[in-house]
């Protein structure tokens, strides 16, 4: 009977700590206080400025009015073509299962708890700045590191054509 009674204890013990996988209600209402959708759209409203400044920042050299406006024209249709596929329909049910194999219930809980404090709300609207921001230091960084790509890609280029 001592055994028994140890065994489901420790039956009990071991089930408790594999944590429940979270429902998917509770991530929509953890998407909803984070405001995922929006920040999904602030980021693609960011994207244009981006990939026009990195088109510019690829090209070889100085370009002609047509060759500016093609490559001007080139970036919102990326874009376009982006949003045809990761739109906030797209990426929701994605989002959710990323959370539902990533987080337990009691982790949700413990963010929806958060995110529904004063500070949570204030960490969520600061996060299209932090987003901002951080997007502007990959265009900084990358501005600076694309001569060296360009160098890298030229020489690989010259020793592909060298070996023939």
């Amino acid at each position: 009977m001592r055994k028994s009674l140890m065994s489901l204890t420790l039956m009990l013990a071991a089930g408790s700590a594999c944590a429940a996988p979270p429902s998917a209600e509770s991530i929509e209402r953890l998407l909803s206080l984070t405001r995922a959708e929006a920040l999904v759209e602030n980021t693609y409203a960011q994207l244009e400025p981006f990939m026009r400044q990195t088109l510019r920042a690829a090209a070889p050299g100085p370009l002609t009015p047509a060759q500016q406006k093609a490559m001007d024209e080139l970036a919102p249709q990326l874009v376009a073509t982006l949003r045809e596929d990761f739109n906030w329909g797209v990426l929701k049910p994605e989002y959710i299962r990323i959370y539902q194999e990533t987080l337990d219930q009691t982790e949700v809980d413990g963010l929806i708890a958060f995110y529904e404090t004063p500070v949570g709300q204030s960490t969520i609207s600061k996060m299209p700045l932090v987003m901002q921001r951080s997007l502007a230091l990959s265009q900084q960084k990358l501005q600076t590191l694309m001569p060296r790509i360009q160098r890298l890609a030229e020489t690989s280029a010259k020793k592909a054509l060298s070996a023939r």
